[in-house]
């Protein structure tokens, strides 16, 4: 798959997936509404509260990864998409069909994790 067609795609998950998380946390919110406002005494306060976060933090991550696939879109657009931005190496063609918004090669981003 060429990679404009990989980003492509990987946008249109990751957007189908934000709408989902998004509609899940509005009903989450509207649900907390038809309970007892009072959280710390009502038995299902907790958990509502507990699955409001839980979704707030992965609607996070999913609008931070569709940044990430624009700005790959963007590289690629500007004709440096598959550099590693800290050696200026290749990518590698296995790391972006595996990561399609990866910005740095394999051995940057080890090294990041150290």
């Amino acid at each position: 798959m060429e990679a404009r067609e990989r980003l492509q795609e990987a946008r249109r998950r990751t957007t189908s997936r934000l709408a989902s998380l998004t509609s899940d946390f509005d009903d989450v919110v509207a649900a907390s509404l038809d309970t007892n406002a009072d959280d710390e005494h009502d038995p299902e306060g907790h958990t509502i509260a507990f699955e409001r976060s839980q979704i707030g933090a992965l609607v996070q991550q999913v609008r931070h990864h569709l940044a990430e696939v624009d700005a790959a879109l963007a590289r690629l657009d500007a004709g440096t998409y598959g550099v590693c931005e800290r050696c200026g190496e290749p990518v590698g063609e296995a790391r972006l069909e595996a990561l399609p918004a990866a910005r740095t090669c394999i051995g940057c981003a080890a090294r990041e994790r150290r």
